[in-house]
């Protein structure tokens, strides 16, 4: 069939577009495809880094525990059935050995003293009536003027005179010392922490009627755990904090020579300094110092907790990060322990770890206190640049 000649021109026309877009396509292809361009990965922040330092650290062992006195003496009433007629002292008395705390009544005592050295008078008189007539049997003895009978009557009469002397002075020697009883004296120097002695009530003996402090000396019952006993000594130092924020000082004095069968921890006793703000009775925490040891230290900001692990990001090759897991120790003064020893030329990011992932490329810049003493192309003093600057800011 024969066509028109303007169906015909348009056929032309159509090939040709379609066959100039279809060139056009084949040479970008080609041409992309000959001078491909990898774009350079941009740097996630710029970072200072830090490096693992050794210090000598001292070892410190957390535990808590209760404020206890040294010894505490209870002073009873050694007699029954005398009334108190004076209280001297109070809770919270300071008070020296041999002094007053409290006195008894006297009145039957002394009576009863009085009675006792009436009859040492009499027991003497008897004593010596019995000696006198013993003279006699002894003068006469194998003579036949008296009776062997008679005679070691006088004898053995003389004998239960000088023991009824005794027994007559050993009662009075009693009556003596009830009536030094009545007086309730300090048996130390200390403190009294508790007062029972009430004017007027009538005392049996063993009644408590004080309790002291001796020496008013505290000590702190840390309990430790059996591994930590091991590193435990006498004169080492221990630290504690009281409720009130105060810190303390004080010194193992001995150590627990057996743990508690239910909770598998012993006692180390410290001495705590006199006159402090500790009270019996108070909980504390704190550590005991068994010494120094060298320990590798980060900067607190260098390492990064998360999942419960702790991790530092150290620069590598071509700046680009590496997450590492440490274990940690010890804190001091803005600074932690690495257990696990890092080499100690390794670069670590000093802050903005918690931005960064493993792999990313990092731009690292210098400290701000090394950038200020650094000079600018004409000798300016060059600004401080911030330790994390995101790239998306600049």
């Amino acid at each position: 069939m024969k066509r028109s000649l303007p169906q015909t021109r348009f056929l032309i026309a159509v090939a040709l577009v379609l066959g100039g877009a279809f060139a056009a396509f084949h040479f970008t292809r080609s041409g992309a495809a000959g001078s491909t361009v990898v774009p350079a990965k941009r740097a996630a922040l710029a970072v200072t880094t830090v490096q693992p330092q050794q210090a000598p650290w001292a070892q410190q062992i957390a535990v808590s525990g209760g404020i206890f006195p040294w010894q505490e003496a209870v002073i009873a009433a050694e007699t029954s059935g005398l009334s108190v007629v004076k209280v001297a002292e109070d809770v919270g008395s300071v008070v020296r050995r041999g002094q007053l705390l409290a006195e008894l009544s006297r009145d039957s005592v002394e009576a009863s003293l009085a009675q006792q050295e009436a009859n040492l008078s009499k027991a003497r008189a008897a004593v010596a009536e019995a000696q006198a007539n013993a003279d006699r049997a002894r003068r006469v003895k194998g003579s036949g003027a008296m009776s062997e009978q008679q005679i070691n009557q006088y004898l053995t009469a003389e004998r239960s005179a000088r023991a009824s002397v005794a027994a007559a002075a050993a009662a009075l020697q009693s009556e003596r010392v009830r009536l030094a009883q009545t007086r309730i004296l300090a048996p130390d120097d200390g403190v009294i922490s508790s007062r029972n002695a009430t004017l007027g009530s009538v005392v049996q003996a063993g009644s408590e009627l004080f309790r002291l402090l001796r020496g008013n000396r505290l000590e702190w019952r840390a309990e430790v755990s059996a591994e930590q006993l091991a590193r435990v000594a006498p004169g080492q130092n221990a630290r504690l904090r009281l409720a009130d924020g105060s810190q303390l000082t004080g010194s193992v004095r001995m150590l627990a020579p057996t743990l508690d069968p239910a909770t598998r921890k012993a006692l180390v006793y410290v001495d705590l300094p006199a006159g402090s703000a500790a009270r019996a009775g108070m909980f504390a925490s704190g550590e005991i110092l068994p010494g120094s040891t060298t320990a590798t230290t980060l900067p607190s900001s260098a390492v990064i907790l998360r999942d419960g692990h702790s991790y530092v990001f150290e620069v590598g090759a071509q700046d680009v990060v590496h997450q590492i897991k440490v274990d940690t120790g010890r804190r001091q003064g803005g600074r932690i322990e690495i257990v696990a020893p890092l080499p100690s030329d390794a670069r670590i990011v000093a802050t903005g770890g918690a931005f960064l992932n493993e792999g990313d490329t990092v731009r690292v810049e210098a400290a701000p206190d090394a950038a200020e003493h650094q000079g600018g192309p004409e000798g300016a003093p060059a600004k401080a640049r911030s330790t994390i600057q995101p790239e998306a800011a600049r």
